[in-house]
């Protein structure tokens, strides 16, 4: 199988249909609002895109230092002294006989 370039997969009759079509689905009429939508939208993202890119560039220092501090836990109370019974006296009896 032999693949042409991408403007050969429609040809001619190709456009004339989608043209065709386009104009049966949207109407005459619609064509120019829609593609003012297009127009309008393609502005608003690449405003978008470039205010990201400047706020990358300046705003990272300005977004750390406006950071609120991190929480800081207590430390865990410390836990109280292990007390060992002193061994036992010669003569009492202990727990173990």
């Amino acid at each position: 199988m032999h693949f042409g370039p991408s403007a050969e997969i429609f040809g001619v009759d190709g456009i004339i249909i989608l043209v065709v079509v386009v104009l049966v689905l949207f109407g005459s009429t619609q064509i120019p609002k829609l593609a003012r939508s297009l127009g309008s939208a393609q502005k608003e993202f690449k405003k978008g895109i470039e205010e990201g890119s400047a706020e990358d560039g300046q705003g990272k220092n300005a977004m750390v230092e406006a950071a609120p501090p991190a929480a800081v836990t207590p430390p865990a109370p410390a836990a109280p002294p292990v007390v060992q019974a002193p061994p036992p006296a010669e003569g009492i009896p202990g727990p173990s006989s």
